[in-house]
């Protein structure tokens, strides 16, 4: 017998958060408020949510040996055998049956993005994780498909501004982790190596290097945005740098956290708990949605 809770834990349902992007298309192309796209797009996450959610399993299957030997990580349904492999299948089974059902009838292009996001992440769970650099990059690219999937299952253009945003947030995310893994687990003992073998890759230092230059590209790729020729028709107006404050506020909370809590091994942890920048995310969504809808 299979345990909810257990089941629940595996899908990992908290990193769904991350899908959110794919309603950037939405949101941006005035299209909020028309019932069938908002509905074509919520059936986009889902998808998203729950491809994300078996490659989850699968992950958490090829890593059960690993994750034993990792503080957290150990406490994994599978690894802690809370649920068996057997079961751990059959609930991957249920999930694509899911995902065939929620993209059944929607564009080709968004379900070639979805199958391309499946084919990529099953290759960073069994390889790419343990590549230096590309296993950040395998990162970004996901957070890219979303936003690009997400414009697909509209049929509406895509802003190669917000892809680059895109991407360079997903790299400062990332990078931001790996930092955070090697404050948590500490790269001199076999253990903690054994649990992630890329970080031998890494350092600190190097790490925080990369963070820089990825905040910069983000604040600039999203600035560049706001005022953009294309931006400025679509919207009819300049306003939208009025938001960058708010960008460039939730850049420095997370690297105040990451530098003087110690935090960022979980970034979608790190966001969901912390105040101030669940606030500053209130506001900046109060105010986008005020300048694109209300002008």
């Amino acid at each position: 017998m299979i345990s909810i809770k257990a089941a629940i834990r595996l899908l990992r349902p908290k990193q769904w958060t991350k899908n959110i992007f794919v309603f950037t298309a939405l949101v941006f192309s005035k299209k909020l408020l028309d019932p069938d796209s908002a509905l074509l797009s919520l059936r986009a996450f889902f998808a998203f949510s729950l491809t994300a959610s078996f490659v989850y399993v699968l992950n958490d299957v090829a890593d059960r040996e690993r994750d034993r030997l990792h503080p957290k990580k150990r406490f994994r349904p599978i690894a802690s055998g809370e649920i068996t492999l057997r079961s751990a299948f059959v609930i991957a089974a249920i999930l694509l049956v899911l995902i065939a059902a929620f993209v059944y009838g929607l564009d080709w292009r968004f379900v070639t993005c979805l199958g391309f996001y499946l084919v990529m992440n099953l290759a960073y769970s069994f390889y790419l994780k343990d590549v230096v650099l590309i296993d950040v990059f395998v990162i970004a690219i996901g957070f890219m498909l979303r936003v690009i999937g997400g414009a697909f299952v509209l049929d509406v253009a895509r802003s190669s501004w917000l892809i680059l945003t895109t991407m360079f947030l997903s790299l400062f995310l990332g990078i931001a982790k790996r930092r955070g893994e090697l404050i948590a687990l500490g790269t001199q003992t076999s253990g903690a190596l054994n649990t992630r073998k890329v970080l031998e890759h890494y350092s600190v230092e190097f790490t925080e290097q990369m963070t820089t230059i990825c905040a910069a590209g983000f604040i600039f790729s999203y600035a560049l945005y706001t005022v953009s020729d294309r931006t400025v028709k679509m919207f009819g107006t300049e306003n939208l740098i009025f938001t960058t404050p708010f960008v460039l506020y939730g850049v420095f909370r997370y690297l105040y956290l990451l530098h003087k809590k110690m935090l960022g091994e979980n970034p979608t942890e790190v966001v969901l708990t912390d105040i101030p920048m669940l606030l500053n995310f209130a506001a900046y969504g109060v105010a986008m949605l005020a300048i694109i809808y209300l002008g």
